[in-house]
């Protein structure tokens, strides 16, 4: 289980989180809600060690991991899908799912997989990954990520300007994963895109952590949406 308990960060003398806790569970799918600029990127780089917490703890199995290095979080079995997907873009497709690989020592048997995820990837994996379309990079970056085979899986705005078969396809993906034991963290402003696939809600406001909620609550109530992401 990835555990923030209370954690403050920011960038320089600004503070954007304050105080935020919350849990992923293995099994499940945590959706983070709220309005741009609410905190909600800022928390999934305090959790890969790119945003260095001023306060507070997380841990992962119980494990305090709050001080590692960016370089040695992955290694603890947390795969991260940044906004804008961040790929090596001058190297080939094949490289990028290699350099997934590289982390979890995985070899033929979890590229193949990753692969048959992602099936469009096999026929590109000489093609540089910088020339492929917004969907196609989007699958790689999600199969890089999964070629660590991470105990837990983040993921910020997945569905960010992917065409409705493509949006499909890495839900699909999200929750077979979900389904095989990973937590999730799942941070989307395209609420109607992956609420149907939650588990549990946390709405972000301010940099604060608020509510958190089963999924099944919002889909009968969508009051706290209009509260926490609405207009």
């Amino acid at each position: 289980m990835l555990v923030l308990d209370k954690i403050n960060a920011g960038y320089g003398s600004a503070q954007i989180l304050r105080d935020v806790s919350l849990e992923a569970k293995p099994g499940e799918i945590l959706c983070l809600f709220g309005r741009n600029g609410a905190g909600k990127t800022t928390i999934m780089k305090a959790i890969m060690g790119l945003v260095r917490t001023t306060a507070g703890v997380i841990t992962l199995g119980g494990q305090n991991i709050s001080r590692l290095r960016a370089d040695q979080i992955p290694k603890c079995g947390i795969g991260y899908i940044p906004q804008g997907r961040r790929l090596f873009s001058e190297l080939t497709v094949e490289e990028n799912i290699e350099a997934g690989l590289l982390v979890s020592n995985g070899g033929q048997v979890v590229k193949q997989r990753v692969l048959d995820m992602f099936p469009p990837l096999k026929s590109r994996l000489d093609q540089q990954a910088g020339t492929l379309s917004g969907g196609e990079q989007q699958m790689l970056a999600t199969a890089r990520a999964l070629a660590i085979e991470p105990k837990v899986l983040l993921l910020d705005e997945p569905t960010e300007g992917l065409q409705p078969s493509m949006i499909e396809q890495i839900r699909n993906v999200v929750v077979q994963m979900r389904d095989e034991g990973v937590a999730v963290i799942l941070v989307e402003q395209r609420v109607d895109a992956v609420l149907s696939i939650a588990n549990r809600v946390t709405f972000i406001e301010n940099g604060y952590s608020r509510e958190t909620l089963n999924a099944s609550v919002l889909n009968s109530d969508k009051s706290l949406l209009d509260k926490y992401v609405g207009v």
